[in-house]
């Protein structure tokens, strides 16, 4: 869940439409949105023209599966927004369309019209827009940290990502007896598993499983699995799983 926000720029409407629909990352590390033409953004964008306008764009990480305090983490990305040129627009769309498949459902098409007349009558529908990355900052599960725009452009996508949720989601309906058997691991706070209800996986990634203990009275602690190495795929994700769930039973 993401959303944009200009200082000194309002949404008259307070209609939220500066929130992106879709959004991606260039291989230089700028961030490619898509947002309805008729946004605060787009209008400012559209206004500054060839002036650095800045911008701050907030994402919100929510857990997938029903837990107490779902939110593990947000970030915060700060740059210079741009409307995408017409002699680029073509290369930005097919990124786009690539990591979100229903692109032409979210307007990446219409977006690739020429540059509209100015004016409300020349309004387009959708419009891209890129954010060169100044700074940015990350405050999740993990701790807080600032990152620079080099990092940023460096960093690669944990190979789960897409399938995250789904995993998450069948953990906890499939393999929930087995989640909780997790807690034979936790050594000294192995005690504290007696006395939990609920066991729900909240995280996953290349590294490990997290799963969040919660009792009758909503008491709850976070628990890190680490894999023996990162995995690389889904394959490899369930023989560390297999791997897991062997040694809780052990």
């Amino acid at each position: 869940m993401a959303s944009l926000s200009i200082p000194g720029v309002e949404d008259p409407d307070e209609t939220g439409l500066s929130a992106p629909v879709c959004r991606t990352v260039t291989p230089d590390g700028d961030v490619l949105l898509l947002v309805p033409g008729d946004s605060a953004a787009a209008r400012a964008a559209a206004h500054a023209q060839d002036d650095e306008l800045t911008a701050v764009m907030e994402i919100t990480d929510v857990a997938p599966v029903s837990v107490p305090h779902r939110i593990r983490g947000r970030a915060w990305v700060a740059g210079w927004l741009t409307p995408v040129r017409t002699g680029q627009r073509g290369e930005a769309a097919m990124l786009l369309a690539e990591r979100h498949p229903v692109g032409e459902l979210l307007g990446i098409g219409e977006a690739l019209r020429p540059d509209p007349a100015p004016g409300p009558a020349g309004r387009t529908a959708w419009m891209m827009l890129r954010l060169e990355v100044g700074e940015g900052a990350v405050d999740d599960l993990w701790g807080a940290e600032s990152f620079e725009p080099d990092d940023f452009a460096a960093a690669a996508p944990d190979p789960l990502v897409a399938h995250e949720a789904e995993l998450l989601q069948h953990l906890h309906a499939a393999h929930s007896t087995q989640v909780r058997g997790l807690c034979a691991l936790l050594g000294d706070r192995e005690q504290l598993c007696g006395l939990r209800d609920r066991a729900v996986p909240v995280g996953l990634d290349r590294f490990g499983l997290r799963v969040r203990f919660t009792d009758a009275e909503q008491r709850s602690f976070d628990a890190r699995f680490d894999f023996p190495e990162p995995v690389r795929d889904v394959a490899e994700l369930r023989r560390a799983m297999h791997q897991l769930f062997e040694a809780a039973g052990d």
